[in-house]
């Protein structure tokens, strides 16, 4: 029932911005009067990958809406597409949820449950898979005191062309001032069974240490890499109230050795205006 109320909250909330579908609006549907086993729609692994679940919704009428889930409960995505797929690259157990939308109320489906039987190699076969996470034996991140943090324009890297296309990676033994030269935790990325992550912390003004474990999506296409679970990026000095978003962030840079992730300061305590701030890691020894 908690990942049912969990939907329905969502989706009051969002609408429908995730189809690219026409929309249909609901006030000008048919009042239905639905029972869950009236609903048509599949849930089934493509025959050709078995790791690909494919959504489909027959029942006119409805605005469809999916969620689904690991075994664990961690919530992997939805859609209000009248078809969607997938893909679960890990071998697990899933569940998927269904409810139907229309002017009479909400009708939730049973849910399915899928099983996958081996992990997919092949997503995860493009190499800044490895640099980041060195597989299932995991990689552990630190801040790299040659330079550890900078500021860039919100078009770097990737848009040269753009208005705000600059950078500044100071190096520390000229700026000092940065933050204060000690042990600000470490950054851990892993696919053991999952997409792994955890944070240790080091506090601003002493050597005490939270660690925060959870998961993280990684899209390689769109250079963004994003915590779950209450994990949030590693960061040393005193940056933290300038940000309010510390689990979204931009790969700014991304090899075997040197990684650079990237907030966006939108609430700078000074006035200065919106930027990146670039913090630098590299793999723990």
């Amino acid at each position: 029932m908690k990942n049912l109320a969990k939907i329905i909250t969502v989706f009051a909330a969002i609408g429908m911005m995730f189809s690219c579908e026409p929309q249909e609006d609901r006030d000008s549907m048919p009042a239905l009067t639905l029972a869950p086993s009236d609903l048509n729609f599949s849930v089934t692994q493509d025959p050709e990958n078995a790791n690909r679940v494919i959504m489909t919704n027959n029942t006119e009428g409805i605005i469809p809406y999916w969620n689904y889930v690991d075994a664990q409960g961690n919530d992997l995505g939805h859609s209000n597409k009248h078809e969607t797929s997938v893909m679960f690259p890990f071998a697990g157990t899933y569940t998927v949820y269904f409810t139907a939308y229309s002017k009479g109320g909400a009708i939730a489906a049973e849910p399915v449950v899928v099983t996958i039987d081996s992990n997919n190699e092949e997503y995860f076969s493009d190499p800044e898979w490895g640099m980041l996470t060195n597989g299932v034996d995991g990689k552990t991140w630190e801040l790299d005191f040659y330079d550890p943090i900078g500021w860039a324009g919100l078009d770097f890297p990737y848009n040269p062309s753009g208005s705000d296309y600059w950078n500044w990676f100071p190096d520390y033994a000229g700026n000092s001032w940065t933050m204060e030269e000690k042990d600000w935790g470490e950054m851990y990325f892993s696919l053991d069974g999952g997409y792994n992550s955890s944070v240790t912390q080091t506090a601003l003004n002493s050597s005490a240490q939270t660690t925060k474990d959870g998961g993280f999506s990684f899209d390689i296409e769109n250079h963004s890499l994003s915590f779950t679970g209450g994990v949030e990026l590693l960061y040393g000095g005193d940056y933290h109230p300038d940000v309010s978003n510390w689990t979204s962030v931009k790969v700014v840079e991304l090899s075997e050795n040197s990684l650079r992730l990237a907030v966006i300061r939108d609430q700078s305590r000074t006035g200065e205006g919106v930027c990146l701030i670039v913090f630098h890691y590299k793999p723990k020894e």
